[in-house]
């Protein structure tokens, strides 16, 4: 908990991934380090103090991904919404409505459309005639590719909507007036995890890396494939390094389910001494990059603003379902083909500060509008109620199912049972542990192995 004396930034971020929890906590810093002079600011604006939370569901990350994403905060806990509700939507006490600060000062929501939208309603419940409350800010993990205006109006009703470019923050004010709600909260960033050392070609060193989606594309064909050129790529070129960046281990779930893992489809295949199979955080691999190759990934996004040359395929086809489709114009789109004869892409200026991954000082004033934004929501002595586009009379037949997935009613309260319990102590809290592990296990053999045999029965 946060200390009553402490005069940093005191920010609360749930998440319900790996990724992110990397741009939750990420966004946190940004947040802090863009708000100076505002009533709450830090006298260290670089060291928000930070409590993270991380949802309860399918895609809860273990130890070892929350590692890799390089994020050196401490650790944060597991929590149901209920219980998210019952920690972050206290405004500790009377003294806060006196002019004392609250619990937090800002709330990070990092979190699938759904989830956004039930916490933006349990929050409004919790501080319902309380005008002294944190700010709520949402936004996206990378490139928004799919179900823009349901995730934008799921995500409606946040002080602070971040868009990482200009390009975004265009299109969501567009969904937004079309719809006929409040734009305002939008605002324009950029993803908070670009950084890193440019990149400088050096001689004797020549690394291909290919960034895998657990989702795009979804059909073990397709992925079997890219694993195929990929391979094949490496024996034209054995003098280069080539290297297959995986998401996630079998077994682990980010936030997309993964079906058909490339490292289960690479058991078997008869591998290229110069190619290998890489885990850890992106920007230690694009460190030692020459050219990243992906179908859509974010990491494309990363490479770029490092100016890594860097590849978007179009193999399997230039289509939405796959993503790709945001990099028209981009200069990267090419195909294997070109690829293995020695093409290079490169990408456009206009492209690349439109999309808010130019790089050079550009990046460094990407921040200027969040700490505007930040600075005067801050500063104010009371905010308005939380006000989602979604309610009970815009979408009846939508809202209470979203609601009810997290245990949530109608009007935001914990449905009876959904209360938050005690934290178990000693024994009973390795018998639940092992409980939810074995659930989630059997969970994840169900998408990975079941799921895709009763597909192929139903084929037949």
């Amino acid at each position: 908990m946060p200390s009553r004396t402490d005069s940093r930034l005191r920010i609360a971020v749930l998440a319900d991934s790996d990724t992110r929890w990397k741009w939750g906590a990420l966004t946190a810093r940004r947040l802090a380090e863009q708000a100076p002079g505002a009533e709450s600011a830090a006298t260290d604006p670089a060291a928000p103090e930070l409590d993270g939370f991380l949802l309860r569901g399918r895609a809860t990350p273990t130890p070892r991904q929350l590692d890799e994403v390089g994020v050196a905060d401490a650790a944060p806990s597991e929590v149901t919404m209920a219980q998210f509700l019952a920690e972050t939507g206290e405004l500790r006490d009377a003294g806060a409505e006196r002019g004392g600060r609250p619990r937090y000062d800002v709330v990070v929501l990092a979190l699938v459309g759904g989830a956004v939208q039930a916490a933006l309603h349990g929050l409004a419940a919790r501080w319902r005639g309380h005008a002294r409350r944190p700010v709520v800010v949402t936004g996206y993990v990378g490139v928004v590719y799919e179900k823009l205006a349901d995730g934008l109006l799921l995500r409606h009703g946040a002080d602070v909507v971040l868009a990482n470019s200009r390009h975004d923050a265009d299109r969501f004010r567009a969904v937004y007036q079309g719809a006929g709600a409040d734009h305002g909260a939008v605002t324009e960033a950029a993803l908070p995890f670009l950084g890193g050392a440019p990149y400088h070609p050096r001689a004797g060193r020549d690394t291909v890396v290919f960034a895998a989606q657990p989702s795009v594309p979804e059909s073990r064909a397709d992925r079997r494939y890219l694993l195929d050129r990929l391979v094949g790529h490496a024996r034209r070129h054995p003098g280069r390094e080539v290297v297959l960046k995986l998401r996630s281990k079998p077994g682990e779930h980010t936030t997309h389910l993964e079906e058909h893992p490339f490292q289960k489809l690479a058991r078997g295949m008869d591998l290229p001494p110069n190619f290998s199979l890489a885990y850890g955080n992106m920007g230690e691999v694009l460190d030692r990059a020459d050219l990243l190759v992906t179908v859509s990934s974010t990491a494309a996004l990363e490479a770029l603003h490092r100016s890594v040359p860097t590849a978007v395929l179009t193999d399997l086809g230039v289509r939405e379902v796959l993503g790709n489709h945001h990099f028209l114009g981009s200069g990267c789109l090419t195909s294997w083909d070109r690829l293995d004869a020695g093409h290079r892409p490169t990408p456009d200026p206009a492209w690349l500060a439109a999309q808010g991954v130019a790089p050079g000082d550009a990046y460094h004033h990407a921040f200027d509008h969040v700490r505007e934004r930040m600075s005067e929501l801050l500063s104010k002595k009371s905010l308005p109620p939380i006000a989602p586009y979604y309610t009970a009379l815009t979408a009846p037949g939508y809202l209470p199912a979203v609601l009810a997935r997290h245990h949530l009613a109608p009007d935001g309260t914990p449905l009876p049972g959904a209360a938050p319990a005690a934290e178990p102590t000693g024994v009973r809290r390795v018998i639940r542990d092992a409980v939810r592990d074995a659930a989630r296990g059997a969970y994840r053999h169900g998408v990975q192995r079941v799921a895709p045999v009763i597909r192929r029965m139903g084929e037949l």
